[in-house]
């Protein structure tokens, strides 16, 4: 099995983030794929998030974090919900006639009080990505590794991407981080001293 590559270019990614809005529209999906892109967290652990995790029902608003213990790792997380995250979720609140603090934000459609199955939300990350164009091998676990490329590429320290991922050496935050000859070329283009 190929391991899943981050989608690397900037448009490319942008239109999978925007497909189920833009084209497609299905606000589950999209908020599922922005919340992918923007938490970093691991498809298992997206799933299982609910209404009450991002939303205040007694101050009516949303929380500016979500705190998570990762189903792999068992350590807690803490996410600051961004501004593309919120705005998602606002779109796609105002779509519900009634939800409650233990609804999950990723029901399944044949029944929801369970969250989607992790080869649903393959299979809308799949058809987005091949929607868009995007070649390689693209999965759940792109979007986690996209944050961190993106992020790298943006000049967020390795530590800082390690304590995000939650990972126990930069070893495997590196393979994450997907770095090729092509990114090696565009530092020395940049770096003209």
């Amino acid at each position: 099995m190929s391991q899943t590559k981050p989608i690397k270019n900037i448009s490319e990614m942008k239109a999978f983030r925007d497909y189920y809005l833009l084209e497609n529209y299905n606000l589950r999906n999209y908020v599922l794929i922005v919340f992918g892109l923007n938490t970093a967290l691991r498809i298992s652990d997206l799933l299982t998030v609910c209404w009450a995790d991002v939303f205040d029902f007694k101050k009516e608003s949303f929380k500016k974090h979500l705190e998570i213990t990762e189903s792999k790792t068992g350590k807690r997380n803490r996410i600051a919900l961004n501004s593309s995250i919120i705005s998602a979720l606002l779109l796609y609140k105002g779509s519900f006639s009634h939800i409650t603090e233990k609804d999950f934000l990723f029901p399944s459609p044949k029944d929801n009080t369970t969250h989607l199955s992790r080869y649903q939300a393959y299979r809308i990350v799949k058809h987005a990505a091949d929607a868009v164009g995007i070649d390689g091998v693209i999965g759940c676990h792109s979007m986690r590794k996209t944050f961190g490329y993106q992020a790298s590429k943006q000049g967020i320290p390795p530590a800082i991407l390690m304590n995000i991922y939650n990972h126990s050496s930069y070893q495997i935050t590196k393979r994450y981080l997907d770095i090729d000859q092509d990114d090696k070329d565009e530092t020395f283009f940049k770096v003209t001293l």
